[in-house]
């Protein structure tokens, strides 16, 4: 017998029994923190919110607001009712305090966030205690969810499938197709089928979304692209290391961090803010954008969206060129 099949035969060394499960034990503590330690310490912090009417009961909202949840809200000022809604159909603000008619009403929108959106109704139910009487405050919401999926539910577990299913194109691609123009190609074909099919089972089969089928197809698809494409070119550039970065950074802190279930500005500290600049937070929030405010609010998910596209193909172009120069030189 050869000394080969002599190995083969022999059990694994107990030290690296050991440190395969030393390495597994680490693995499932990073993958809880990631995708736990955002809820866990998510808050209203920072929101932004109007409030509209004269100076002085403004003044007085702002004191109370800052009393009940120190921190809690961004406040703007505005004029009037008008403005006020406006500024929370253009997603500037979640919602807004209304004074400006002599009667208090507060104004949300529950598509953009139902987590801030609950915290604004338990705020005008705590409006209405603190005048004395027990008022109930009025509340009117400007895009509410669909009445199928009244709780977001789809929206908000549609974010990881969306992530897998760009990484996996992109492993597939690696995998079964060459060439990095066809790569390319099959990255932006995928992009559009997968576009139209998510976004028909969220909204026709679900009722989950809203608003223009073939905008919400435009949102997935950028989404799915700038995942794909950009783990494509990470592999092009590095090699077998590329799908691992790719895949730590849309799926370990892209997705924990895009804020889609709660809010950005909700998430621990500049977590919110560096999710948004992500593919799987950017996508989240065009989504929304074109699914339930006509589009309103978008501009920056699709800048980023596209620079990651842009960022993606690159990588690849560079890879390839790279690989090319060292053929000629062999």
């Amino acid at each position: 017998m050869t000394p080969t099949l002599i190995n083969n035969t022999l059990p694994t060394r107990w030290p690296t029994v050991a440190g395969a499960v030393a390495l597994l034990t680490a693995i499932t503590g990073v993958l809880l923190v990631a995708f736990a330690w955002p809820s866990v310490r998510s808050s209203v912090h920072d929101v932004p919110i109007a409030v509209a009417g004269p100076a002085p009961a403004v003044a007085q909202i702002r004191t109370a607001l800052e009393q009940r949840l120190p921190g809690g809200f961004e406040i703007t000022e505005v004029a009037d009712t008008a403005t006020a809604e406006c500024l929370v159909r253009d997603r500037q603000v979640y919602g807004a305090i209304d004074l400006s008619t002599g009667t208090p009403q507060v104004i949300l929108a529950s598509a953009a966030s139902t987590a801030v959106a609950q915290a604004l109704q338990n705020m005008a139910t705590g409006l209405g205690r603190a005048d004395g009487l027990g008022t109930p405050v009025a509340v009117r919401d400007l895009a509410a969810l669909p009445a199928e999926d009244p709780r977001g539910a789809g929206l908000a577990a549609g974010a990881l499938p969306l992530v897998m299913g760009g990484l996996l194109a992109a492993v597939l691609l690696i995998r079964l197709v060459r060439g990095t123009g066809r790569r390319i190609a099959g990255a932006l074909a995928f992009a559009v089928t997968g576009g139209l099919t998510v976004a028909a089972i969220l909204q026709f089969w679900f009722g989950s979304l809203s608003g223009s089928y073939l905008a919400n197809v435009g949102a997935v698809a950028l989404a799915v692209a700038a995942i794909s494409l950009t783990v494509l070119g990470l592999e092009s550039l590095l090699g077998i290391a590329g799908i691992g970065i790719g895949a730590i950074t849309m799926m370990l802190i892209g997705n924990p961090l895009s804020g889609t279930a709660t809010a950005p500005e909700m998430l621990p500290g500049w977590s919110g803010t560096l999710g948004q600049l992500l593919p799987p937070g950017a996508g989240g929030r065009l989504l929304r954008s074109t699914a339930f405010f006509d589009g309103h609010g978008a501009t920056h998910a699709i800048t980023v969206l596209i620079g990651w596209i842009v960022f993606g193909v690159a990588l690849c172009l560079v890879g390839a060129l790279r690989t090319s120069r060292a053929a000629r030189s062999a």
